[in-house]
């Protein structure tokens, strides 16, 4: 079966859990934009509202073209997509982690 742009855009939407107004607020493409994408014989994107959209998706456009994606993109990708679904107080413990590795790092380097 052949798929498409709007097929790799429903299937990341269902993913996420995003209707079709959070994507469109997220990504500030128009709401009845993302909806035409989303029909049965939908036009493609143009190359700004692919970008738009993959950056509001935190997913590349090539995925969003192809479902390919590049292994350290979507690793990265993952990784965001754990962190957004974190409390914030959870967030804020991330957060103190990575600036005492990074602090130890400099420390190391500078030894």
């Amino acid at each position: 079966m052949f798929m498409s742009f709007a097929s790799f855009l429903k299937d990341e939407m269902r993913y996420q859990g995003l209707t079709t107004k959070e994507l469109s607020d997220r990504s500030g493409v128009n709401k009845r934009t993302i909806d035409h994408y989303l029909m049965t014989n939908p036009q493609e994107p143009s190359v700004s509202n692919a970008y738009k959209i993959a950056k509001a998706l935190n997913v590349s456009v090539e995925y969003l073209l192809t479902g390919k994606e590049n292994a350290v993109l979507s690793k990265d990708a993952e990784l965001v997509k754990s962190y957004n679904s974190l409390s914030l107080n959870q967030k804020e413990l991330i957060q103190t982690l990575l600036l005492t590795m990074k602090n130890q790092n400099n420390l190391s380097v500078c030894n």
